[in-house]
């Protein structure tokens, strides 16, 4: 899976949609990351969730990382759900880190309510996380 640009980086969404975000390696991507996202698609009434490929987790070594467009790949097989989108925005915007991503999606797509989930391994060590205040304001 190529790169896609910036415009084509950002799933499909229209103005007034619930969408989920889910943030992380996908290294590799597996069953629990669909069933957290269809968890959320129906307890919190999302239309849909964007699971964002990370280029690298600041706060892991990466040394075992997967290539992007491997990961990409594989989490389209594993998403198996229409509702369930896979992007590699990160990488394309030039960033790791979460609050670039979540300001770079409050400037180009407005009109869409985001909802942040996060696993418990990750909200454990939230606190370490570049500008964690700033994200969870947002």
């Amino acid at each position: 899976m190529p790169l896609p640009s910036a415009a084509q980086a950002i799933p499909f969404h229209t103005n007034g949609m619930r969408v989920g975000l889910l943030g992380g390696s996908f290294n590799p991507p597996h069953a629990a990351h669909r069933a957290i996202s269809q968890f959320a698609l129906k307890r919190l009434k999302l239309d849909r969730v964007w699971w964002l490929l990370t280029p690298g987790n600041p706060l892991k070594d990466n040394g075992r990382l997967h290539d992007l467009s491997e990961r990409a790949d594989a989490a389209l097989k594993i998403a198996a759900d229409p509702r369930i989108d896979v992007s590699c925005l990160e990488a394309v915007i030039g960033t790791r880190y979460t609050v670039d991503t979540i300001m770079h999606l409050r400037r180009r797509v407005s009109g869409v309510h985001f909802v942040w989930i996060m696993g418990a391994d990750n909200l454990a060590q939230f606190h370490r996380w570049h500008n964690w205040r700033r994200i969870a304001a947002e």
